[in-house]
């Protein structure tokens, strides 16, 4: 049944960034938004009046969920001695029923903090479907591409080729399940795999994400070759295709352009990047650009959380640290990051903002907190400038995704938390033995 949601302040995270005060959002019975306004508009069918701000889901442009199992474990070292030392070690005891639990603690921590869809990359990926599908969440999921030993390329390919003819590229309730090729890195794949790779993806219109120039040492040998891997991957005829590169760190001018000529997304990660000292983006100039970036927060054993109201704020931050300019990404332009631009550089028009249209994912934040205390009657600079730098995840109280409501006063309405948590520890015993 088609329903309205009211609330004292909506933000639909249109371009403008715009303050919608008593508005409402309505949606339709399959799920999508029909209209987003004030709530003076006329509506015949049933009204949930809320409290606070409605605003869209968060889109977490770059995740390996699982890894709550690993949180806390390796994290005074630099990326590539992080991984060979502490993490692929530790992933090699994974069953896939950890990856499962894993995957449903972090899904159930991510709508907790309004992030409702997260593009992932880890093993096991039919598990981590079952998980958000539990959980009511979004995700576009890849199982990773790579070459180690033990780990055949070829056939990883061939297994999403599969999955995706099997079971198209979306399914599930409200298109909860996006399926994407993982290739891991152009310094753990051979030229060969990436052609193949965007050629399996471009026949079927896929996503491929691939982590490009996290740490300045991991890419010496492709930069040598090829000059960057951006053009490694232009070779490979990759950057043709729909493609999400996460981190982004060490790009040059050039290699800025070649994403912007081809529409390229970013996945930008500043909380990892930095606890990993990986880099600082530059995003500044990736946005002056024009070329689509969104947050992530990486695993949350290399953040070491998926609050990506952090991952906000520490955009801005780095942003204006590296830059030495304190208007280099405001406020308002950071929650874009991880709303609408999340969106836009996984390649979505149907997610993370409320437009008709677009599917009703939507979070409600109470104003009951201590940030807020001045009210929602300030003028909209300073209630965003609030929300933003003071509020964040804090008060969110109800989520919905395709119209259907799966957190509800802070509690998942589709999974038992208190046993999803038992068994993530269970998984987590098992790993560290």
């Amino acid at each position: 049944m088609p329903r309205r949601y009211t609330a004292p302040v909506v933000l639909p995270c249109d371009p403008a960034c715009s303050v919608i005060r008593d508005g409402a959002v309505d949606v339709g019975d399959d799920g999508r938004i029909t209209y987003v306004g004030p709530a003076a508009a006329e509506f015949d069918g049933p009204v949930t009046a809320l409290s606070g701000i409605l605003l869209p889901g968060l889109v977490n442009a770059h995740a390996h969920t699982p890894m709550t199992l690993l949180r806390g474990m390796g994290g005074d070292l630099p990326l590539l001695r992080w991984l060979r030392e502490i993490i692929w070690p530790a992933e090699a005891k994974l069953r896939a029923e950890d990856v499962r639990n894993g995957m449903l603690l972090g899904s159930l921590e991510m709508l907790s903090r309004g992030v409702t869809t997260s593009a992932e990359m880890y093993f096991h990926a039919e598990e981590m479907a079952d998980a958000v599908l539990t959980t009511g969440a979004r995700a576009v999921l890849g199982g990773p591409i790579m070459d180690l030993p033990g780990l055949d390329w070829r056939q990883m390919i061939a297994a999403a080729e599969r999955w995706i003819d099997a079971d198209g590229l979306r399914f599930g309730p409200g298109e909860r399940i996006e399926l994407s090729f993982a290739a891991h890195s152009a310094y753990m794949l051979p030229p060969e795999a990436l052609r193949l790779t965007a050629e399996a993806a471009a026949a079927r219109g896929a996503l491929v994400q691939i982590h490009v120039a996290e740490a300045a040492n991991e890419d010496e040998q492709q930069r040598a070759e090829f000059g960057s891997v951006p053009k490694l991957l232009e070779q490979a005829g990759m950057l043709d295709g729909r493609v999400l590169a996460a981190h982004a760190i060490h790009l040059s001018d050039e290699d800025i352009a070649l994403f912007a000529a081809h529409g390229v997304g970013v996945a930008h990660c500043p909380g990892s990047n930095g606890k990993l000292a990986s880099g600082i983006a530059r995003l500044t100039d990736l946005r002056a650009a024009s070329v689509p970036v969104g947050l992530g927060t990486d695993g949350p054993a290399s953040n070491d959380d998926l609050d990506l109201w952090e991952e906000i704020r520490l955009a801005a931050m780095f942003a204006r640290l590296s830059t030495k300019d304190s208007a280099a990404l405001s406020g308002p332009a950071a929650l874009l990051l991880a709303t609408r631009g999340g969106a836009e550089a996984l390649g979505r028009n149907d997610i993370g903002a409320l437009e008709a249209g677009r599917w009703a994912d939507f979070v409600h934040i109470e104003p009951d907190d201590f940030t807020l205390a001045l009210g929602l009657d300030v003028p909209d600079e300073q209630l965003l400038a609030n929300l933003v730098w003071a509020t964040g995840s804090r008060q969110v109280r109800d989520v919905w995704v395709a119209g259907d409501q799966v957190l509800a006063e802070g509690e998942s309405t589709r999974a038992d938390s208190a046993k999803v948590r038992a068994a993530a520890k269970e998984s987590a015993a098992r790993i560290r033995g």
